[in-house]
């Protein structure tokens, strides 16, 4: 018989522990792409209702792509500096639309729609990826199962815009960022980077983040300072690197500085056009109603063309952003209480869907997610008792996440800052401007994985206090035999 330290036996353990981590993974995977294959087909019958789904935005990029695969339009460049609508978005999210169309053959929203669930289903590895780097392969697991069951990352997985696929290059970028301090390699922070940079093409929101990361690099990590500033230099590197040429097109196009594109000054003054004073500022809340009220301002008939960045998109832009920081600078302390609406509503995930903040999700349930004829029987009720358990974890959530955030910190504060720093950037920096949910997906995969570390915690307490009790039977037992005996 072997001996418990013997090699063979230390393999045979590892090997059988390697099995079951794979095991557990493919029910990790199974479970996300039971939930995201659900909220699809909810989805795919309100693709046409723009009450869930941005019909105007998703028809911007749908143009694009179309003209790219037509000839009609450049991938990148801009020819025409009158064209400033061009810049509004990053160019990644066309072009990205532009290969699907051209696998698929088929140019619709449903056929991206099939492509990223598919994909976001596979992401919830990445949080597993994650929690496993910051506090091992139980949390890992956990974050992962959390993050399937997730009703709002479902959602806006199996929603065709840019904000999922932008979301797994961030949370990409977390995790090598996580690699890049583990094992104070420059290049893990560039890949980190470069992550962040590669998001800039499909949504501008973390164009920041890399700096973020860069200072709280110089601050948590333990190593020399040089390395410090290595893995710093090398995270900002990357980032550069990728939004430079987005920069440059910009600059040569427009001759103004448009890191990644227009709407700054869009989403400052119609975030002040959604709060309770937008009438005592003057500010309007949607497109349609800015375009009006510029329309007054610039004395135009109701017949003269006029766009929301045509003509004179930057200017016009940048005069938006004049306003709104006019107001901000002179209320301060009502707009920290404006941020601080806004977070609570991307944090709400238990209330009911808003009007600027969108929805936090959908539970899945036989009736919303399956074919009328499936509306019945065995398949029916497990899509309901899922539903039911997406109910309790979307009310649980927020209490588990700041239960989990109060470990981390005790237990590594070196890393768990490090995680916060994207929650914190996307929480803060988002509630500044006119915030949407569907912009901070990163930053709720992140939180998942505080909550799946307090889960862990709790499983170990309750682990501890059974085995506790077990020996404690077990020596009374003993006790009372020995009691007999003598």
């Amino acid at each position: 018989m072997a001996h418990p330290m013997h090699p063979a036996t230390i393999n045979l353990s590892n090997a059988m522990s390697w099995r079951r981590r794979a095991f557990l993974l493919v029910c990790v995977l199974a479970l996300s792409f039971s939930v995201r294959g659900l909220t699809a087909e909810f989805m795919r019958t309100h693709l046409t209702d723009a009450g869930w789904f941005q019909l105007g935005t998703y028809a911007i990029f749908d143009k694009q792509a179309q003209g790219i695969l037509d000839g009609r339009a450049s991938a990148f460049w801009i020819d025409d500096p009158k064209l400033t609508q061009a810049a509004v978005y990053p160019p990644g999210y066309p072009l990205w639309l532009a290969l699907v169309y051209s696998v698929s053959r088929e140019r619709s929203a449903y056929s991206v729609q099939n492509v990223q669930w598919v994909l976001d289903a596979i992401s919830v590895l990445l949080v597993v990826g994650i929690g496993v780097t910051a506090y091992g392969w139980r949390v890992g697991l956990i974050a992962g199962s959390l993050c399937a069951l997730s009703p709002l990352l479902a959602l806006y997985g199996a929603t065709p815009l840019a904000d999922a696929p932008a979301s797994w290059t961030v949370l990409g970028g977390v995790w090598m960022l996580l690699l890049a301090a583990r094992k104070s390699s420059w290049k893990w922070a560039l890949l980190a980077g470069l992550m962040i940079g590669l998001s800039c093409w499909l949504r501008a929101n973390a164009l920041l983040l890399a700096i973020v990361w860069a200072v709280a690099l110089l601050l948590v990590l333990r190593t020399a300072w040089r390395e410090r500033f290595l893995l710093a230099g090398a995270v900002t590197l990357g980032t550069l690197l990728l939004v430079a040429p987005v920069m440059v097109r910009n600059a040569m196009a427009f001759h103004a500085f448009l890191p990644t594109g227009l709407g700054v000054g869009t989403n400052l003054w119609e975030g002040i056009g959604e709060t309770e004073r937008a009438a005592e500022f003057g500010a309007v809340y949607s497109d349609e109603k800015l375009i009006e009220q510029e329309r007054a301002m610039m004395g135009l008939a109701a017949d003269v063309p006029l766009g929301l960045y045509w003509p004179n998109g930057v200017e016009r832009d940048r005069a938006r952003t004049r306003r709104a920081l006019s107001v901000i600078s002179q209320h301060p302390f009502w707009y920290a209480r404006v941020m601080l609406r806004r977070m609570w509503g991307s944090l709400n995930y238990a209330g009911e869907p808003s009007t600027f903040y969108g929805f936090a999700g959908i539970n899945v349930t036989s009736r919303k997610c399956l074919p009328q004829e499936m509306q019945g029987g065995v398949l029916a009720f497990f899509v309901n008792i899922l539903g039911m358990i997406q109910s309790v974890w979307r009310h649980v959530a927020l209490l588990l996440i700041v239960c989990g955030v109060f470990v981390a910190l005790r237990t590594d504060w070196r890393t768990s800052t490090l995680l916060l720093t994207t929650a914190l950037y996307y929480l803060v920096v988002g509630s500044f401007m006119h915030m949407e949910i569907r912009y901070g997906l990163p930053m709720q995969a992140v939180l998942i994985v505080f909550a799946a570390l307090f889960v862990s915690r709790l499983f170990e307490l309750i682990r501890d206090r059974r085995r506790r009790k077990h020996t404690g039977e077990r020596t009374g037992k003993l006790r009372e035999a020995v009691e007999h005996q003598t």
